[in-house]
């Protein structure tokens, strides 16, 4: 059977996914500028992506010189994620305190300038830092474990301590219960 002709559908898409990753990537410096300091630990992962990961202060991988979630938690949450039905590498890991000094309104402001940036259908807060300062960044009075609340047009989600949890069998139990609030609302392509 002979190959269908190529139509250029396959490098228009590119050229579009193209100019999609420029705009957040300009998007996310801007995120970064508005709090100062915030570049110290580096957030990593898909410019499109579907889940947007928030962990509070840096853990010990960070705090080595390692990007947002370099660690075990981010080994283990990508397990987790691929379980829940994410594709691997759909993911964009971030912190909203890389830098404890930046002010509550400034973290604020660069969380919801990086969610807007990257534009997932979920953000899923870690831990208590990160599910206060994402609360923040929505205008919401608090996100409680395990609840889900629509704001900015995605679902945020929060659960106690992911990283935390990875040494203690129950805690992790919670937490994942917790997590599988965080499926895809449709297929993940």
């Amino acid at each position: 059977m002979p190959e269908p002709a190529d139509t250029g559908l396959d490098k228009r898409a590119e050229q579009i996914r193209a100019l999609h990753e420029a705009r957040a990537g300009v998007e996310l410096a801007a995120a970064d500028a508005a709090a100062p300091g915030s570049d110290r630990v580096a957030w990593r992962g898909s410019l499109m992506a579907g889940v947007m990961l928030v962990k509070g202060l840096p853990g010990p991988a960070e705090a080595s010189g390692g990007s947002a979630m370099s660690g075990a938690d981010g080994e283990a949450l990508g397990k987790a994620l691929e379980a829940l039905g994410w594709n691997e590498g759909d993911a964009f890991h971030t912190l909203s305190r890389p830098n404890p000094d930046i002010d509550a309104v400034r973290r604020a402001e660069r969380l919801r300038l990086q969610a807007e940036a990257v534009d997932p259908q979920v953000v899923v807060a870690l831990d208590t830092d990160a599910a206060v300062d994402l609360a923040h960044a929505f205008g919401l009075p608090e996100l409680k474990p395990g609840r889900v609340l629509v704001a900015g047009g995605r679902r945020l989600l929060a659960v106690e301590g992911f990283e935390a949890s990875l040494g203690d069998e129950r805690a992790k139990r919670r937490v994942w219960s917790q997590l599988k609030h965080a499926v895809p609302d449709g297929p993940v392509y």
